[in-house]
């Protein structure tokens, strides 16, 4: 009987350490998320990859206008950001659909959809854009795709265009020649993207 008892109380702790464990697993999984993991000196680990944290000086403002026209560029730079790197993705699937076209005949159609089917979807978010915004806008294409945006006009849509284009900008103080310039003109523009890019603004 004393040794059906041993059996039975070795049965009890055994389900009490497999029940209690098992739950333990189960607030784990559930309050855990997965992650990478890799092998190292024969044990296996969690792998993570941290972000880059960049690390400015900071900015010590003369006076309240600069320190406004500080968070004006931080708006105006998560405004046309984007803005910016979706134009360098219309180029590059452009410019690689292009190079599959057999004759410039095929090219110069596919441009002018491409031209038409930008402007649709363009000019509404452009004209919500403040003048200030579209200047910056055009040194981001620069900086996204390394070639100025009259450039661009000029390679996709030809020459005559890209003059239109940049008479037309000159008439509002603008130009599609504008470069980006983040080691001096720029400086303050390349910090804030840097931080905005990095999710740390």
């Amino acid at each position: 009987m004393k040794r059906y008892y041993y059996i039975f109380l070795v049965l009890l702790c055994a389900f009490t350490t497999f029940s209690t464990a098992t739950a333990q697993q189960k607030t784990a999984t559930k309050g855990g998320y997965k992650v990478p993991v890799c092998v190292y000196q024969g044990d296996t680990i969690p792998c993570i990859t941290l972000r880059n944290i960049y690390i400015y000086p900071t900015l010590k403002f003369k006076n309240k206008r600069q320190q406004k026209y500080y968070w004006k560029l931080v708006r105006d730079v998560k405004k046309t950001l984007p803005l910016a790197k979706e134009i360098r993705n219309v180029v590059i699937e452009t410019y690689e659909y292009l190079e599959t076209l057999p004759d410039e005949k095929s090219r110069d159609k596919h441009i002018k959809a491409v031209e038409k089917g930008l402007k649709q979807q363009y000019t509404p978010r452009m004209k919500k854009l403040t003048f200030s915004q579209g200047k910056l806008l055009i040194k981001l294409v620069n900086r996204e795709c390394n070639q100025s945006s009259y450039q661009l006009v000029k390679a996709f849509m030809g020459p005559f265009k890209a003059g239109f284009y940049q008479t037309f900008a000159a008439l509002f103080g603008a130009s599609l020649k504008k470069e980006y310039d983040p080691e001096n003109d720029d400086k303050m523009v390349e910090r804030v993207v840097t931080l905005v890019e990095n999710g740390q603004l």
